[in-house]
């Protein structure tokens, strides 16, 4: 059964690549393109396709106009939005997100190169997801095991049922497709709580995103959430978000002070910013009094990293599959027993204020 695409972009240059990349994939089927967002919805009236790739700036209807009258004719379509990386077409992407949009894609400034390959290998894998089949891996970018400084046994035994976890010094979240709509649903339910400790947040999101991102959360949250800067100072309280390509690793300084590093060192799980080193990093600095959650997201980062973060004694949480767009990450963490907890998205944020602060 072959997942049906409707491409919707004004440029025949992108509609090309677009349709030139999904082609190849024969899980996936071409339903037809258009060149604005009135062809787009006239055609899904018809098509009924079970992806849109969207384009944002259009004439006769842009893609944000577009998006709800796409989802009122064909309600069942699950809509990813293509856009350049500019600060204006970010936010309209985090704006698609909350009216129904399921992902979003950045389209290439080359026309040819890695950036291109990149591009092609996330399209296909975002189609195949969210057309209920299994990404193919697709070896564009090497994907780069780092050192883990812990050795973990293949089989990994079931974990106790959690009960009062501890003192907490740092929360770790990880997330990705279906992340942008989890954290700011997570950080309204934490809102006017956990102002003793810090949060670090990696989500895979290209540059610029994140900067929109670390906005929308701060407004969510109330409580000021910020792109990390190499050398920043940790601070209880603080929210910090890994930059778009760059991994961010903190690191405890002999004074005792907590400071941010970012780098980009390759990708990991074919991802920078990873969660993988994260979750490493933090371990080395917070041990057993760091708390992790892997909420929804294609493909496993971040369950390599929970291995580390169960072995220094710290705990990790998944959220479950009924209320995941994706369900990967977690699923990744659930499957090898690395999850102390399987919590919906909606009840996430009472458990670390109950756990952290001992009430709700």
């Amino acid at each position: 059964m072959s997942i049906n695409v409707l491409v919707v972009d004004d440029s025949a240059v992108i509609r090309g690549l677009i349709v030139k990349a999904l082609s190849v994939d024969p899980m996936i089927a071409i339903a037809g393109t258009a060149s604005n967002g009135s062809m787009a919805v006239s055609m899904a009236k018809d098509l009924h396709p079970d992806i849109v790739i969207l384009d944002i700036e259009m004439p006769v209807m842009d893609g944000l106009t577009a998006l709800p009258e796409l989802l009122k004719v064909s309600p069942k379509s699950k809509v990813i939005m293509a856009s350049t990386l500019t600060l204006r077409n970010a936010e309209i992407s985090m704006k698609a997100l909350e009216l129904g949009a399921m992902d979003y894609l950045s389209k290439p400034s080359a026309k040819f190169g890695q950036e291109v390959e990149i591009f092609y290998r996330d399209l296909i894998n975002k189609v195949r997801v969210l057309g209920g089949v299994p990404p193919t891996p697709i070896p564009v970018v090497r994907q780069v095991a780092a050192p883990v400084a812990v050795a973990v046994s293949a089989q990994q035994k079931p974990l106790a049922p959690m009960g009062k976890i501890g003192h907490v010094q740092a929360l770790a979240i990880a997330s990705s497709t279906g992340g942008p709509q989890a954290l700011l649903n997570l950080f309204t339910q934490i809102k006017g709580h956990l102002s003793g400790i810090p949060i670090f947040i990696t989500q895979h999101m290209p540059p610029t995103f994140t900067t929109i991102l670390a906005e929308h959360i701060t407004k969510a949250g109330n409580r000021l959430c910020v792109e990390a800067k190499d050398g920043e100072v940790v601070t209880p309280g603080g929210v910090y978000l890994a930059r778009g390509d760059y991994h961010m690793v903190p690191e405890k300084l002999p004074t005792g002070e907590v400071v941010l590093r970012i780098n980009q060192d390759p990708p990991e799980n074919f991802c920078r910013p990873a969660a993988d080193p994260m979750f490493r990093a933090l371990s080395r600095i917070y041990g057993a009094q760091l708390l992790a959650a892997v909420l929804t997201g294609m493909g496993q980062d971040g369950m390599e990293g929970a291995k580390v973060i169960i072995e220094k004694g710290g705990n990790v949480i998944a959220q479950n599959e009924a209320s995941c767009v994706v369900y990967g990450m977690p699923k990744a963490i659930v499957d090898r027993n690395l999850a102390r907890a399987v919590l919906p998205l909606n009840d996430i944020g009472r458990f670390f204020v109950e756990q952290i602060e001992g009430r709700y």
